[in-house]
């Protein structure tokens, strides 16, 4: 017997209400800050990822669902979705549309990796990117949206994580000195930062094992050794949050999962929550993607969600969906020339836009009816022989148990006025 692959889900109609409201609740604040939705493919080609996320990372050396297709060029199934914006930015031409060029999307992203809460190898993702201005106030502006998308779905008891990782001026300096604190330290290493020593140290900042907690405490702080402008920059993005009264607090701990992060960067999680693991989503600058990928210089922040985290704290927090939308009408019958007439009448509701259900399979009236009420609709329609041959259908309340007799032809104008 199949089943879905390990680390997939199936998300069934009763699930799906939650996926739909934070998607329109995410596409509505995107058209009130001006984001243009964008579609990329599932895959792309393999080395888009290396050269942006980079080799001898986790996510491409373990974690990428990378093969060859039928022409022997190697694909990768979409581990992330920023690399592909911006190889969309570039492919397109988009540096000549007025900056920012601001763009958001709903992805399916592919990583094999643990299966956890609320994180599948298949999960799916809402994200945005603004790309081509370097002002902080972009940065802050981006950090506000990502804050008011919780407060808009009603999730609440989050705290806003932000620090700067620098630039690739100043960065190296600060590396180095990480990697001479640490280097004093080997030995307390656990297996897996012993690896980020050498490829990715700061990484260093982000291990969660207990071993390694009070070396990260007392590490260097990357905004000690930020340059001027870094500096400068920083302390823009903290005073338009405070301006904007959007909570944040500073985290030097905070480094963020993918190498071509600078500067800002950003995570939302629950005050309750595990770190990293329990994160709902974050993001920040990455001002020489775009040059990486052989566009022009071009600065850009940008921010992700992962959707599946959020529907389960929407359900861990109890909040309430908007009402679901009528169930509709139910057409029932009995008798041939009934049911000929049920599927007319049925055909010229949905015409109208009006959404329907109509029995199958010649069942009883009862157990039409017991279907009716289990779909959880408002009103029936009800044909028998006799009322086709009058030329009209019994009208029932399915909630008050009221009925009456009204004209076939005045059905429609019946429900469309009201």
């Amino acid at each position: 017997m199949y089943k879905a692959p390990r680390g997939t889900v199936d998300i069934l109609p009763a699930e799906q209400a939650y996926y739909w409201y934070v998607e329109t609740q995410a596409a509505e604040m995107c058209r009130r800050y001006g984001y243009g939705r964008i579609e990329t493919p599932v895959f792309e080609e393999a080395g888009l990822f290396v050269r942006t996320i980079g080799q001898g990372t986790d996510i491409v050396e373990k974690e990428t669902y990378t093969f060859k297709d039928r022409s022997d060029q190697e694909m990768t199934l979409r581990p992330e979705g920023t690399a592909p914006v911006c190889r969309a930015y570039i492919e397109h031409g988009m540096q000549a549309l007025p900056q920012p060029v601001k763009l958001y999307y709903f992805a399916s992203i592919f990583r094999y990796e643990r299966p956890q809460k609320g994180r599948y190898r298949q999960h799916h993702q809402f994200g945005v990117e603004a790309i081509g201005e370097s002002d902080p106030a972009l940065d802050s502006e981006v950090i506000e949206m990502a804050w008011n998308f919780y407060a808009i779905l009603g999730l609440n008891d989050l705290a806003l994580y932000i620090n700067s990782i620098g630039c690739r001026e100043c960065r190296p300096s600060y590396i180095k000195k990480l990697k001479k604190y640490y280097s004093s330290h080997i030995d307390e290493l656990c297996p897996q930062c012993k690896i980020r020593y050498e490829r990715n140290p700061l990484r260093l900042l982000d291990c969660k094992e207990p071993s390694c907690q009070d070396l990260v405490d007392a590490a260097p702080k990357s905004e000690a050794g930020l340059c001027p402008e870094c500096k400068q920059h920083f302390k823009e993005v903290l005073g338009n949050l405070k301006i904007m009264k959007v909570p944040c607090k500073k985290n030097h701990r905070l480094v963020r999962g993918l190498d071509y992060y600078t500067r800002t960067v950003f995570e939302i999680q629950p005050m309750a929550g595990g770190g990293a693991q329990s994160a709902l989503g974050g993001g920040g600058r990455y001002d020489n993607l775009i040059e990486e990928l052989g566009g022009k210089p071009t600065p850009a922040i940008g921010f992700a969600v992962g959707i599946d985290r959020i529907v389960l704290t929407l359900k861990e927090q109890g909040v309430e969906l908007p009402s679901s939308e009528d169930q509709g009408i139910y057409v029932a019958y009995a008798g041939e020339k009934a049911k000929a007439e049920a599927i007319r009448l049925t055909a010229e509701m949905r015409t109208a836009g009006i959404p329907v259900h109509i029995g199958f399979g010649n069942k009883s009236l009862k157990s039409q009816m017991r279907q009716a009420n289990n779909l959880g609709v408002s009103f029936a329609f009800i044909f028998g022989d006799d009322e086709v041959a009058k030329g009209t259908v019994v009208y029932k309340d399915m909630s008050g148990g009221d009925q009456w007799e009204v004209e076939i032809s005045e059905v429609i104008s019946l429900l469309t006025q009201g």
